[in-house]
Formats: structure tokens, C-alpha cells, sequence
């Protein structure tokens, strides 16, 4: 879950940013009126900007195959498979059940259905099942597992594969003294001290929204 937090950046800024963004596709708009409308926290979804992001991404990454922990209703994951190749696959984790039909029906309604393959399931578990190697891996998942996914994920990337993980700022209180019991904010900051000190990886944290982190693994 996201923090109920305020924003890190400017909202003027963010505004401008968003006014000087390409717009989301059709399918996605209507996805994220219907999360708006009907979903409790809608503010789970990646949005109209980070989904741009993440497109933007594919396209100069290319990849074949792509890994995505964390699909809520899934448009994140039609951001990814919307600008993968038609022969690239998508393999998208999701832990909580009720989301599979919503999933489904808005992967279906997209036409990128053929390119993904849903797995219901805890992803620690889910994963190691696969047997692929990576070309991306997009995590936005529960934060208390960050740490684990990452460590998991690193072995099963192809050389010079990225590693795309959101929420690392924690709407900046990594940066804040932490109240006594804040568990996922201790793993987020021990997350982002573990891959700035990865000799496996070259890394980004970008400030945007809450946070991006962009690994690289190494050739």
C-alpha cells in the first residue's frame, strides 16, 4: 500500500510536467476513470505520468521479457505490454485474487492479452517458478518484500537488464527521523542502501513522484 502522505515535488511542477507529457492511450484512460470511480485506493494505480514513464522505458529497452510484481488491476501492466514487441511476453504477479478478472477484462479490452501471462499468487513464490531471464522487471509490490524481490530478481535478469522499482522515497520519509515500529520504511531505506552498494549493478534513484528506482545489472 502507498503512504497517505503528501507529495514530494512541487504540484505546480508536477502539473507542468503533466501538461508537457503525451497523453495515455485511450484504453488507459478509461482505466483510470473506472479505478477513480469504483476503487478504494485508486492512487495504487501507476497513473497517466509514470505510465508514460514506463512506456517510454519499453520502448528503448525493447525487451522480450518483461516481469512485472504488483498489478493491481493491471494498468501498469498494459502500460508495459501496449509498447512491448509482439513477441516480447509479459509475466505479471499478482497477489490478491479478487483482481483477476478486473486484470483480465482490461488486458482483453487493450488487445495486448496474447502478450501477457497472469500469475495469481505471492510472487516469492510465483517466480521462482519461471523459467525465463529478464530483460526488465517493473516491482510495486508490498514494500516489506522490496528487499527480497530485488535480492531474488538480480540472478534472474539478463545481462544488462533493468530493474524498475517504485515507492523508494516513501513519499520522503526516508529522509525523515523514523517513528519507532515503521517497518516498511526501515526496509525501504536498507533496499536503497543495498543496491547503492551492489557491485552487480549500476543504479538511478530517480525523485519522481515517490520514488523510481532504476538498476541496471551489469554485462
Amino acid at each position: 500500500m502507498k503512504p497517505n502522505v503528501c507529495t514530494i515535488t512541487n504540484p505546480d511542477i508536477e502539473r507542468y510536467a503533466e501538461e508537457h507529457t503525451s497523453p495515455e492511450s485511450a484504453q488507459l484512460y478509461q482505466l483510470n476513470r473506472w479505478a477513480h470511480l469504483n476503487m478504494a485506493q485508486p492512487r495504487m494505480i501507476a497513473g497517466a505520468y509514470q505510465g508514460q514513464l514506463l512506456q517510454m522505458f519499453v520502448h528503448m529497452i525493447r525487451p522480450k521479457r518483461v516481469l512485472e510484481l504488483g498489478s493491481y488491476i493491471g494498468y501498469s501492466t498494459v502500460c508495459l505490454a501496449q509498447s512491448m514487441p509482439d513477441d516480447a511476453i509479459l509475466h505479471a504477479v499478482e497477489v490478491e485474487e479478487e483482481y483477476q478478472s478486473k486484470i483480465l477484462k482490461n488486458i482483453a479490452d487493450a488487445g495486448v492479452d496474447h502478450k501477457v501471462r497472469l500469475h495469481i499468487g505471492e510472487a516469492l513464490t510465483v517466480v521462482p517458478t519461471l523459467e525465463e531471464r529478464f530483460d526488465l522487471a517493473f516491482v510495486d509490490a508490498d514494500k516489506i518484500n522490496t528487499l527480497e524481490y530485488y535480492k531474488m530478481l538480480v540472478p534472474r535478469m539478463a545481462p544488462g537488464g533493468f530493474i524498475i522499482v517504485d515507492n523508494i522515497l516513501w513519499s520522503g520519509k526516508v529522509i525523515l527521523p523514523q517513528p519507532e515500529g515503521d517497518r516498511e520504511t526501515k526496509i525501504i531505506r536498507e533496499f536503497n542502501d543495498y543496491v547503492q552498494n551492489d557491485p552487480r549493478v549500476e543504479n538511478i534513484l530517480l525523485p519522481l513522484r515517490d520514488g523510481l528506482m532504476v538498476a541496471r545489472v551489469k554485462e
